[in-house]
């Protein structure tokens, strides 16, 4: 609330008024300690027309308490159209009855319980018990939160081995997530106040509002002969006392970030606050990035509804001067809490007890099932057995959600697995990234990047599970170890003085990408295209085994301040050279090998050619192999120059060497 009069708006009050009915609530004592109203829910009679047309307007009104009995009007708002909010819960539990009695659930089954003790939900929250099998040694090389995300974002390459393995994806939102769920004001909209008279054709510009006020309304019909009313819709609103709760910010990348420094680039870092509770990791920024991946977690603890608005920023480090604010987002808290879309933590696709992608939630699927039903106002689920359950008018099978007909072993109890498939059919807000532009007060309408983050809200009371690790993945600590042992049927490039065809040869060889090359002796004298090194090469690398590429850090230049990641696909290349004193050396072949996609070695000198390349112009398939998946690999490769632009290829040697990878 802003100033009214010079004032602070401190003991606030609410009239409703509606058809010449007015409702007024009780004042809040101290709007800056507790901003909820005592009463959660109220309700009043009045006649209104059977058309929509003729029904008048709902006005909200708020007053201000002050001394001597002043009560100044603060702001005003106007609801003319009751249409969203018309409900009737008499026809809708009738429906919803009927349609269970027809699906064969009788009513001697409508009851069930549903109470859950707490050892329950904390066994789901428990750590995995560890395995020695192949199986779950692989599974947590392959695959982790990084691969869910690559594989939901549609990157084929980095996501193929969580697809290959049957898992399911999130969803990746292109924009902010209240778009996707009407701002999630099912049970608490925001109501702009605004002092003075307004004209009918003049647009609400809420900057110029004096406050708002949080809340909905239910408009349903009373029995015309005076019977008992229809049950309150709205008796199964959150309380009205604040609530302390932990919020976790997962903040994963952001992209398209506006520049700010001279070199067209910026060294972006993450900053957040909630309330008086400010996080800054100014020490972990991203040199010289406009597209940063940052794989970061805070925790950050509020009280709702008075610390309700986060804030993410970026800023642009700067050593000399004071940081640049790139872009800021902010996301409303206490709509998502109090929403019955369940803002607070997306639900996953499948109900796992283990693994790396286990149940996250605070509470089990059944017991979000429930009380759904009851904010909805509607019948408890009915189940039979653990396969079925009737919510809402429809009858859910397990068997139709799980068709493989396989249980995986990481799964939940059944009955959990169908509340969850239940709770995605009716809307909920699934497992997701969302994606949020970022904007600078400065440059209030002009978007300044983007940034993929989700949220986690628990209340402080229930049992919280442990966080995610969404930590960017670390590179191993690799050696390639290559031993080259001899070439054969080299072109011979020069003349000795006796007129012989000759080449003094030696290899040379590196990782590309890496500026290190080592290279052989020198065999001197070849007369037939034969040379023998026994020589070993060791080029230490970092890999990163789920995407198959070596991470390089290096500085642009001899004066910068931070080193910048590449990667790279880890490829070896190999050239053979004539050696000369007084000119330069002379190049008689080249040999590229992706060791994650390299093809079969030859075990004969003879039995190489050019249709052993996997890019020959035959188009013949060649058999593939991994280094990494064979840990070393050894015979016969052909060396080749390349033609020019109408000359083909030319086999110009073959070589033997042997290639290990090795921590």
């Amino acid at each position: 609330m802003k100033k009214f009069q010079l004032a602070a708006v401190n003991s606030p009050s609410i009239e409703i008024e509606c058809g010449g009915v007015v409702l007024s609530t009780i004042k809040i004592k101290n709007a800056k300690k507790n901003p909820n109203f005592d009463t959660s829910s109220m309700l009043f009679d009045v006649f209104l027309p059977v058309e929509e047309l003729y029904t008048p307007p709902l006005n909200i009104r708020l007053l201000d308490h002050r001394s001597f009995g002043v009560k100044p009007l603060v702001g005003t708002h106007m609801i003319k159209s009751l249409q969203e909010y018309r409900r009737d819960p008499v026809a809708m539990v009738q429906t919803i009855r009927e349609k269970m009695l027809e699906s064969g659930f009788g009513d001697a089954e409508y009851a069930i319980d549903m109470d859950f003790a707490d050892s329950a939900v904390e066994a789901a929250h428990q750590p995995p018990a560890t395995s020695t099998s192949s199986e779950e040694g692989e599974f947590k090389e392959d695959v982790d939160w990084w691969s869910k995300y690559y594989s939901s974002s549609g990157n084929e390459q980095l996501g193929r081995v969580y697809r290959e393995k049957g898992y399911e994806n999130m969803v990746v939102f292109e924009e902010e997530l209240e778009n996707y769920f009407d701002n999630f004001t099912d049970l608490a909209q925001s109501f702009p106040l605004f002092h003075g008279k307004r004209h009918e054709d003049e647009d609400l510009d809420e900057d110029k509002a004096v406050g708002y006020f949080k809340g909905t309304f239910r408009v349903y019909p009373l029995p015309a002969d005076g019977s008992d009313p229809p049950p309150r819709m709205l008796k199964n609103v959150p309380c009205n006392q604040l609530v302390e709760v932990l919020v976790r910010v997962y903040i994963v990348k952001a992209f398209e970030l506006q520049p700010q420094d001279p070199n067209g680039l910026s060294d972006p870092y993450l900053a957040l606050k909630l309330g008086r509770f400010k996080v800054k990791d100014r020490e972990n920024y991203v040199p010289k990035n406009l597209s940063p991946t940052f794989g970061k977690m805070f925790e950050l603890d509020g009280t709702l509804p008075l610390e309700s608005e986060l804030r993410v920023q970026i800023f642009d480090y700067d050593l000399l001067s004071g940081d640049d604010l790139i872009g800021e987002t902010k996301i409303d808290l206490e709509n998502r809490f109090l929403s019955a879309r369940r803002g607070v933590c997306g639900l996953p696709k499948r109900y796992y007890v283990a693994g790396p992608y286990k149940w996250r939630d605070a509470e089990l699927p059944r017991q979000i099932l429930e009380k759904w039903c009851a904010t909805q106002a509607l019948p408890p689920p009915v189940w039979r057995g653990n396969s079925q359950v009737y919510v809402n008018g429809k009858t859910c099978c397990l068997r139709d959600y799980e068709t493989r007909g396989q249980v995986h072993k990481d799964w939940g109890p059944p009955e959990e697995r169908l509340a969850l498939y239940t709770l995605l059919d009716l809307g909920l807000v699934p497992e997701h990234i969302e994606t949020r532009t970022l904007y600078n007060p400065l440059r209030p309408e002009i978007p300044q990047g983007k940034i993929q983050i989700f949220v986690d809200i628990f209340p402080k009371s229930a049992t919280i599970p442990p966080p995610i690790n969404i930590t960017p993945r670390a590179p191993q600590d690799l050696q390639l170890r290559v031993i080259v042992y001899n070439v054969q049927d080299v072109v011979l490039s020069d003349t000795s003085f006796t007129g012989e065809k000759m080449s003094d040869i030696y290899v040379k060889g590196w990782l590309k990408g890496q500026d290190k090359k080592q290279k052989t002796d020198v065999h001197y004298r070849s007369l037939n295209g034969e040379g023998n090194f026994n020589w070993r090469y060791v080029f230490p690398f970092k890999y990163l085994p789920a995407e198959e590429v070596m991470v390089i850090k290096k500085k642009e230049h001899f004066f910068s301040l931070d080193k910048h990641e590449e990667k790279h696909p880890v490829t070896f290349v190999c050239q053979i050279w004539d050696n000369d004193i007084f000119t330069p050396d002379d190049f008689l072949g080249l040999l590229e090998l992706n060791l994650n996609f390299m093809p079969k070695a030859n075990k004969f000198a003879k039995s190489v050619s050019l249709d052993d390349l996997p890019d020959n112009e035959k188009g013949k398939p060649v058999p593939m192999v991994s280094l990494f998946d064979q840990k070393n690999v050894k015979g016969w490769w052909p060396m080749y120059e390349e033609g020019g632009p109408d000359q083909p290829r030319e086999l110009t040697g073959a070589l033997s060497t042997k290639l290990i990878a090795k921590l």
